[in-house]
């Protein structure tokens, strides 16, 4: 089996990179599903991080209200930290969990998509990772036409990122995102193609 970690940047294009991977015939893990599921009532995470945030943020379905809970770490990094150190190492057991389900079933080519798959320190889960990216003046744009944001709310969700040349330091391959959904939809087929080349040659060093 060979994990491909793919991240990248908000308005890269990590979702239809992911996409067309799954069409191609990878399984796909998604790092926000999982998130999702580690915050569910009566798991060891949403215990932890009620402790931590208070009862304010259960909603009367009993779940975690995730929007009270982005009001109390929205702004505050120290807040953001807590959380994270909280739901990221449970996050990373689920999907090692996944994965070694998907290993015993002799499952070919996986894809974890994790937006924060370097920072979480996620990167001992995956064989390689692939980075989509696009320049920043491209991902502004996106923002302001996908998200309707304002220059001055775009730019903050940028600063609070891993720059482009932080991620490519940790990137075995590079998806450039910033032409037509064509030269994004060729990009893909040829690093998948290069893929399907690397992992026979595994399979066959093996």
């Amino acid at each position: 089996m060979r994990v491909i970690g793919l991240t990248g940047g908000i308005a890269s294009g990590k979702s239809l990179v992911t996409k067309q991977l799954d069409e191609l015939g990878a399984t796909v893990i998604d790092a926000d599903k999982v998130g999702h599921s580690a915050y569910l009532k009566g798991s060891e995470t949403f215990d932890s991080v009620v402790a931590e945030f208070g009862d304010e943020i259960v909603g009367d379905d009993g779940e975690i209200d995730r929007k009270a809970l982005g009001g109390k770490v929205f702004g505050d990094p120290a807040a953001r930290r807590r959380l994270e150190s909280i739901v990221w190492p449970a996050m990373r057991k689920m999907m090692d969990a996944q994965l070694d389900t998907l290993r015993a079933e002799s499952t070919g080519i996986v894809v974890l998509e994790a937006a924060v798959l370097i920072e979480a320190d996620w990167l001992p889960l995956v064989d390689e990772v692939w980075l989509v990216s696009a320049s920043p003046a491209t991902a502004k744009q996106r923002l302001f036409e996908r998200n309707g944001l304002n220059e001055e709310q775009a730019d903050a969700r940028l600063r609070a990122q891993l720059g482009n040349d932080i991620r490519r330091s940790y990137a075995d391959v590079v998806i450039e995102n910033d032409g037509t959904l064509e030269e994004l939809t060729a990009a893909v087929n040829e690093a998948w193609s290069k893929l399907e080349t690397r992992a026979r040659a595994a399979s066959g060093a093996g």
